[in-house]
């Protein structure tokens, strides 16, 4: 299965039955090479992807000042020290979960909830995990 199948089927799925959907998705590598993502996943900065993983190295690194994903900031809340970081920006927010090899990338606006967020995208996180990824 190719990296963009992952994007298209299981993190921009319809959440639940509900005929919602994530607003962007995005498989990246920890490099910050683009691996796969939804067209409608912000264009990343190399400083943004270093902060993020010095993060996952260093809990709590980017609590001070926000986690910045295509420039635009979200307010960093509680996550799972080395393995998930959300953040929240205003009725919308983000999940990164960190695995092997990759960063899964999740966005939402409501009426997606954050849990749903955090469900589609750490599921397929923990699949990477145990495929070694």
């Amino acid at each position: 299965m190719s990296w963009q199948t992952y994007v298209d089927e299981h993190l921009m799925c319809e959440i639940e039955g509900g005929g919602q959907h994530l607003t962007a998705s995005a498989i990246v590598g920890h490099d910050g090479s683009i691996w796969a993502q939804s067209t409608s996943f912000p264009q990343l900065k190399p400083t943004e992807v270093t902060g993020i993983m010095k993060d996952f190295d260093e809990p709590g690194h980017l609590a001070p000042t926000g986690l910045y994903l295509g420039g635009v900031k979200y307010m960093v809340i509680q996550g799972e020290p080395g393995a998930v970081i959300r953040g929240k920006k205003g009725s919308g927010g983000i999940t990164i979960k960190k695995t092997g090899q990759a960063l899964v990338f999740g966005l939402y606006e409501e009426p997606v909830t954050p849990g749903q967020c955090n469900m589609v995208v750490e599921r397929l996180g923990d699949y990477l995990v145990d495929q070694g990824l």
